[in-house]
């Protein structure tokens, strides 16, 4: 489908979004709004004790060197023939101005596809309990930023710059929070990188850059340290499959649920970060909000 034409907007540059795109629009309000679940928020509270361990004994470095790792990993793992093909184009980047029901269409494909091998992967290495731990997270993790990554493509994002890397890790930590403060901060600093990101110059986006507490720099180490609190609230929910066989059912329970809400951050932000570089009038409301 052709892109659609301009019209006039705040900044003569906007144009009006279709009735799908508002419909997404609204779509992303509600996921922005949403609060986690009563079974993250009984993880949070129930094994906060084993988050205070983690943190006095896993050193921030490591889980940093960890994420980096698997990130660089993902990235690897993230083919585009597939995508090239089901969008129609001969390069990713032309999929950030076709049609974001296209877009929305091959990520759905991405994001199910996702669910079913974290859901495999989880049930494989739950049959050991607690001790496949080691392999399970990275592993998990592995799928989990690969799905950032494929869905990424879907919308024309190929996320390999270093600020899109720091992206993928914000999106991960949104995915990832137990608590609404934890959600926002997220958001927040992913609000950050997409304006540094952006190569729009709306005025709004310039005052909102303008506004922020964080520098590009800044929303790097928020990223980092926001990645690090993932790790551990990860870890929680990992303790559930601690007991082996039954591990099985509840470590691919645990994973394909834990990819289902990763791909759905992942949906939500990249559909808003389309629609901002499309200029469309409801893009400009989300990055005003």
């Amino acid at each position: 489908m052709p892109k659609k034409a301009a019209t006039a907007g705040p900044d003569d540059t906007t144009r009006a979004a279709d009735p799908y795109e508002r419909k997404e629009a609204l779509a992303i309000r509600e996921w922005k709004e949403e609060e986690p679940g009563v079974l993250d928020k009984a993880f949070g509270v129930a094994l906060q004790p084993l988050a205070w361990l983690l943190r006095a004994v896993v050193p921030e470095s490591a889980v940093r060197a960890v994420l980096d790792a698997v990130n660089a990993l993902a990235e690897r793992l993230t083919d585009t023939a597939d995508i090239k093909r089901d969008g129609g184009v001969a390069n990713i980047i032309e999929l950030r101005s076709k049609d974001l029901e296209l877009s929305d269409g091959m990520a759905n494909e991405v994001h199910n596809w996702a669910i079913l091998a974290g859901t495999s992967e989880g049930a494989g290495t739950g049959v050991f309990g607690i001790l496949t731990a080691p392999i399970d997270i990275p592993a998990i993790l592995t799928i989990a930023i690969r799905t950032i990554h494929k869905i990424g493509l879907c919308y024309g994002y190929e996320c390999t710059s270093q600020e899109d890397k720091q992206f993928v890790l914000g999106i991960l930590a949104a995915s990832g929070a137990n608590e609404v403060a934890e959600k926002v901060a997220a958001l927040t600093v992913l609000r950050s990188i997409q304006i540094a990101l952006t190569k729009q110059t709306w005025k709004l986006m310039a005052q909102k850059a303008a506004q922020t507490q964080f520098s590009k720099e800044a929303a790097i180490i928020a990223v980092r340290n926001l990645a690090k609190q993932l790790g551990i609230n990860l870890t929680k929910r990992k303790a559930l499959a601690a007991i082996p066989v039954i591990g099985a059912v509840v470590g691919g329970s645990v994973n394909g649920w834990y990819v289902k809400e990763v791909g759905w951050a992942a949906r939500r932000i990249f559909q808003e970060r389309w629609l901002v570089d499309n200029h469309t009038d409801v893009g400009l409301d989300l990055v005003g909000e």
